[in-house]
């Protein structure tokens, strides 16, 4: 998808200046006794312009996506449906902790009866294979990657448990002595680890699928026109290079290729992000995927397959996903070193046990070693934390849909931000109207524009109609309204001549400040200016604060658009960022890959389908959710009310989050990290041992710590 690759309008349409200056008129409509000639503004160019700059997104699960290699212990949907799983085991688990005693001793709710343990060691059995399966499954992951992290470490905590519990329970009947089991912190541990990460599943959310969403634009069949002149209902999978095929009024465009016969108005939003439907004649290009508005198109083939548009586009979305992720991901990484940690301890304890001892002394300080190890508090830590962040982020518009996003975040280093529809509304508006003498007030000149330009159906012409209408202004009423070749438009109205031309057309200096990156169109009379229109697509109100917020934060801003160079500048000028101007979406994917290259953590935010490669590839990709489904699917992060200013607000999300991540695994963890060397017997020589109830304890409070910990976190108010 080379830059020559852009969308068609360029061929057509001037991008320059956008004048008035090339209207034609190809209907007439009689408008009672006066022929009102519809002058299309083609020359109005700057919003075919806009065209290109595609750019829009979509959610691989960014970590299904990116195929978030080292951190599968996160990829629980690869392992089960979570909330399926834990109700499922919730009433085995239950009815093993009421049979069960805890570290050996009875608490108050809890009964045995004769055989009681053997009903234990039978529920516990169906609880390993069913509720244990998905932990097992993600510690095979790990080990893989040779990154044992919290999968391994539940893993070996419930396998010790279960295990040895069997061995005790065998050991009483056999012996006559009781043999004290971990049933009750098996079966805790299991239900607690299945609680967190279902929560931490419902709180990230389903992702959605990009390529899904792009094969979905493309209708399945197409008509295509035979030689004599009969249509033909064929697959669109069997197109070939060369056919021509009819689209009618209101249907997508099933394949890129160049207009033969007819006219009619392109709706590209979808695939570019461009807000106007775009004027489409003979010679122009179409893409597939696009939607033909109300003229019939006759479309020669000129891409099928993987050399269409989308086909390219989804091609560099596979690309994206297939990156390693670059998320630090602590949880996983403590989860780690307490497996190691604790396998190490536990064999230590075992020897020297062993020797000073005998055998079941070592056996039990080895088991309450590794059951201990298992951090019931860190199981939580996490997704309390992720599930309080995204309630809130949910509240201010923020959907979060991948928990490594708010981590990544904090580490960002450069933000590439599109243009169109992210930072400016997309909106083709009328920025300022100007007066130059005193014959006329600014309602008069409006009321004149809008009256002017009352036959056109075109964007630009729509945007000044839409604007007198909003001030309450009715139009003037004209008698004729024609074409000036190359320059604008005239009409007859109250006996005065009045003409709308371009600057270019006017070729005098006018006395007025023009917005940054806007067009001007000039209102004559006799030869002599007196008024003018500004028109250009507006930033929107939170742009600006957001660039501040970023520079505060040492984030670097950098604009990408599709947008032509006078617009992009007009832009950047305003924002006061670097810009890169006409590119594409392979250009912007380029431009992403070379940041990362040069070791950046990088934020993507945009909102339509030249988007959704880069907000696939970047570290974090963040979809303005008035973009297209595709955007939004290649996305972690959604921003419902498509505002740049709740970029600002997520930043603050994931800086308090991730800060309430470090301080909760600084609690469940801590307690591991004193725990095991303790229920080791490392300080038994001095008489000091963990006993398993005190080391119950400690670790239900530390769990509570945690989950008081997480209910704390809060944005400050807007």
């Amino acid at each position: 998808m080379s830059n020559n690759k852009k969308h068609s309008s360029r061929s057509h349409h001037n991008h320059g200046d956008m004048d008035h200056s090339k209207h034609n008129h190809d209907t007439t409509e009689q408008h009672g006794d006066h022929n009102h000639q519809h002058h299309e503004h083609v020359g109005h160019a700057y919003h075919e312009e806009q065209v290109e700059e595609g750019e829009h997104s979509g959610h691989h699960d960014h970590h299904a996506g990116h195929d978030h290699g080292g951190h599968s212990g996160h990829e629980h949907h690869h392992h089960g449906d979570f909330k399926e799983l834990f109700l499922k085991s919730l009433p085995l688990g239950i009815i093993i902790m009421l049979l069960s005693p805890m570290f050996g001793f009875q608490l108050p709710f809890q009964f045995t009866f004769p055989y009681s343990d053997i009903v234990v060691a039978i529920l516990s059995t169906i609880l390993i294979i069913y509720g244990g399966r998905p932990f097992y499954q993600g510690a095979i992951d790990e080990f893989k990657q040779k990154q044992p992290g919290m999968m391994a470490l539940v893993s070996l905590g419930i396998s010790v448990s279960y295990f040895y519990s069997i061995y005790a329970v065998i050991a009483t009947y056999v012996t006559g002595e009781h043999v004290m089991d971990f049933f009750f912190e098996f079966a805790s541990l299991l239900l607690i680890m299945l609680l967190g990460h279902w929560i931490e599943m419902e709180a990230v959310g389903a992702a959605g699928d990009a390529q899904k969403a792009l094969a979905e634009l493309v209708p399945k069949d197409a008509h295509v026109v035979l030689e004599n002149d009969s249509i033909e209902t064929r697959p669109v999978a069997d197109l070939q290079v060369g056919d021509l095929i009819r689209v009618q009024a209101g249907e997508n465009v099933p394949a890129d290729g160049t207009i033969q016969r007819g006219e009619s108005r392109v709706n590209e939003a979808l695939l570019t992000g461009e807000s106007k439907p775009i004027e489409k004649n003979p010679g122009d290009e179409v893409i597939g995927g696009s939607t033909n508005g109300d003229g019939v198109l006759y479309v020669e083939i000129q891409q099928t397959g993987d050399k269409s548009f989308i086909s390219q586009v989804q091609t560099l979305i596979s690309q994206a996903q297939s990156q390693p992720s670059r998320a630090e991901n602590l949880a996983q990484k403590v989860a780690g070193w307490l497996f190691y940690i604790a396998v190490i301890v536990a064999l230590i304890a075992l020897v020297i046990w062993m020797i000073i001892a005998d055998v079941p002394t070592a056996v039990i300080f080895t088991v309450t070693t590794l059951v201990i190890a298992c951090p019931h508090a860190l199981g939580l830590a996490i997704p309390l934390v992720t599930a309080r962040s995204t309630s809130l982020g949910a509240s201010r518009g923020l959907l979060v849909k991948d928990r490594e996003a708010l981590e990544l975040t904090t580490n960002a280093d450069v933000m590439v931000l599109d243009k169109t529809g992210t930072l400016t509304t997309g909106e083709f508006k009328v920025l300022d109207v100007e007066l130059f003498n005193d014959k006329y007030t600014k309602d008069e000149i409006v009321a004149l524009l809008a009256g002017i330009e009352g036959g056109s159906s075109h964007p630009i012409a729509q945007s000044i109609i839409s604007y007198a209408e909003q001030q309450g202004i009715r139009p003037v009423s004209f008698d004729s309204i024609d074409v000036i070749s190359g320059a604008g438009v005239e009409g007859q109205a109250n006996g005065h001549r009045y003409q709308l031309i371009s600057q270019k057309a006017y070729g005098r200096n006018l006395d007025m400040d023009i917005p940054k990156g806007a067009t001007l169109s000039v209102l004559v009379e006799n030869d002599e200016a007196i008024g003018a229109v500004a028109l250009g697509d507006e930033l929107k109100p939170t742009s600006k604060e957001l660039i501040q917020a970023l520079k505060k934060n040492n984030i670097q801003p950098i604009m990408a658009t599709g947008d032509n160079e006078k617009a992009a500048q007009g832009a950047a000028e305003i924002l006061g960022i670097d810009y890169l101007a006409n590119q594409s979406p392979q250009d912007k994917y380029e431009l992403v890959e070379k940041l990362k290259a040069e070791e950046k953590k990088v934020i993507m935010v945009g909102d339509g389908v030249n988007d959704a490669p880069s907000l696939a590839l970047a570290d974090v990709g963040i979809a303005v959710g008035a973009g297209t489904q595709v955007a939004l699917d290649s996305a972690d992060v959604i921003l419902t009310q498509s505002d740049p200013g709740d970029i600002e607000s997520f930043i603050e999300l994931a800086q308090k989050t991730t800060r309430k991540m470090k301080e909760n695994l600084v609690w469940g963890a801590g307690y591991n990290f004193i725990a095991i060397p303790i229920a080791a017997g490392i300080l038994a020589p001095i008489g000091i041992t963990l006993s398993p109830a005190v080391g119950a304890v400690l670790m239900s409070l530390s769990t509570v710590i945690v989950a008081i910990n997480a209910m704390t976190l809060k944005l400050e108010p807007k």
